[in-house]
């Protein structure tokens, strides 16, 4: 069978193939996250939480919502290439081994969740800072205006994030860890109800 070229398929088409590879990957991300607090609403005393650990995994919860949300503005772009399918596809893998990574399938070596919180904090926050990298790269692509459209709150805010996991890997200081926490939720929520509320 005959296959059309690229340019004859409708940019919609393209997209909506696209995203479904995406929904794949926020779909495990989700289940991951949401199997693994089960587990701990079930076994508290077994699993060993600690709060600061289950914020960050709201976080990611929320992260994962958002993305799903704001990539629907993908649909505008007037052409897709190999290279922007990777792109937004190794985002979204990103994004899950986040997810992977503060929810571990067993933390079997580790006393309890803030144990291995502190001991693998590099690879999360290293993980994340590299996330906020190409959060700004995937708002480029969407265009100067789009990108503009944010003001510099916006490169402020993704600086101070990368900045931010930067100092969290080389201290264990459970205060810090605490108000990253605690103040990156509260900013989050604020991001999205003010730019994101509607598509």
């Amino acid at each position: 069978m005959a296959v059309p070229p690229t340019s004859a398929l409708p940019e919609v088409d393209i997209y909506l193939h696209v995203r479904v590879l995406m929904g794949m990957i926020v779909g495990l991300a989700l289940t991951h996250l949401l199997r693994h607090a089960a587990r701990i609403v079930e076994h508290p005393k077994q699993t060993g939480i600690y709060w600061v650990h289950l914020v960050w995994a709201f976080s990611m919860f929320l992260f994962l919502l958002h993305f799903w949300w704001w990539e629907f503005r993908l649909a505008s772009l007037q052409q897709w290439s190999f290279n922007l399918y990777m792109f937004v596809v190794i985002y979204a893998l990103l994004l899950y081994l986040l997810c992977a990574l503060i929810f571990p399938e067993q933390i079997a070596g580790y006393k309890d969740y803030r144990d291995y919180y502190y001991s693998r904090r590099a690879w999360f926050f290293g993980t994340l800072a590299v996330m906020y990298i190409i959060d700004y790269a995937d708002t480029w692509v969407k265009g100067p205006t789009y990108l503009r459209s944010f003001g510099t709150e916006y490169a402020i805010r993704n600086g101070t994030y990368i900045v931010l996991s930067l100092v969290a890997i080389c201290t264990r200081r459970p205060r810090f860890h605490e108000l990253f926490a605690v103040a990156g939720v509260i900013y989050q929520l604020s991001w999205i109800a003010r730019e994101f509320e509607t598509l």
